[in-house]
């Protein structure tokens, strides 16, 4: 019972970093981009959400607040691709880069500025108690967070499968040169990448809120989820998500049965031990180009 508690909170744990992955890789695959901010995407979307949800802000039910919490964080990924991001298109990808972890900093401190520095808690539906079976302790935020990722992760394999923007997405991703000379908009196609890149972070801020309080520097767990994305396999979606769950569940087996501290330094470990074997990442599809 012991392990399967640890399991269930692992994986909990682990789709959250999953869904701030899937930002990274969404991005990566599309622009060829690495967006370090979206860990602190993830935290603007979860603060958004209090914004509007909580009784000492707006007050708004919480069902009817998800559609705005959306509009807002798909509409601030769009503006900033259009706005900064294409300001440095063509430059180094170092520019880029630096620019996404500067954009973090703005983000925490506009953050601490409209909603305090001190930790908030979500007035979730989600967060519904535990449920005892047995000596097993179940968190029903826990279940559901692993529900809306399995169902999310669902919808967005269906979406780059069976609709024309998504294979437009999986088409730029490919060659954006060819893409361009086969009529794909593939400025607005990468528009529309960073306000998809929004509304999951929102998913993944709404979902860590619902567990337990959240503050500005909660951004700073997107260096687990940029291990995860690489762990999993940089440049695929299933791997995101299942490199977020290793990540997860790999936690809470080292605090239990490690010293002290090993709980911390597991998952980059592992980064290291897969950088150094399978540098591509465990679940990464690799193609060969025949010349």
């Amino acid at each position: 019972m012991e392990v399967l508690q640890l399991l269930i909170s692992g994986m909990a744990n682990g789709c959250v970093y999953g869904l701030i992955a899937l930002g990274f890789v969404l991005i990566y695959k599309a622009t060829e981009a690495v967006n370090f901010a979206q860990g602190d995407f993830m935290m603007l979307g979860a603060f958004v959400t209090i914004g509007f949800v909580n009784p000492e802000f707006m007050g708004i039910p919480f069902w009817l607040a998800l559609p705005l919490v959306f509009l807002v964080m798909g509409t601030f990924g769009y503006l900033l691709d259009v706005i900064v991001l294409r300001a440095v298109f063509g430059q180094n990808q170092v520019a880029i880069i630096i620019l996404t972890i500067a954009l973090g900093f703005v983000l925490r401190f506009v953050a601490g500025l409209i909603w305090g520095h001190e930790p908030l808690s979500l007035h979730s539906p989600l967060a519904l108690g535990d449920v005892r079976l047995g000596t097993l302790v179940l968190g029903m935020a826990d279940v559901a967070i692993i529900i809306v990722t399995l169902l999310l992760t669902l919808l967005l394999w269906q979406f780059f499968q069976r609709t024309k923007i998504g294979l437009a997405m999986q088409a730029a991703s490919q060659n954006q040169m060819a893409a361009y000379y086969m009529g794909i908009p593939v400025k607005r196609v990468h528009g529309f990448v960073w306000a998809l890149a929004g509304i999951v972070a929102a998913v993944a801020g709404i979902l860590y809120a619902s567990k337990g309080a959240i503050d500005p520097n909660a951004g700073f767990i997107g260096i687990k989820a940029f291990a995860a994305a690489v762990i999993g396999g940089f440049g695929s979606l299933p791997g995101a998500l299942m490199g977020g769950l290793i990540v997860g569940i790999i936690e809470p087996f080292a605090a239990r049965y490690l010293p002290a501290g090993w709980s911390q330094i597991a998952p980059y470990a592992l980064l290291i031990a897969v950088l150094l074997f399978r540098p591509h990442g465990l679940f990464a599809q690799v193609r060969t180009k025949k010349v």
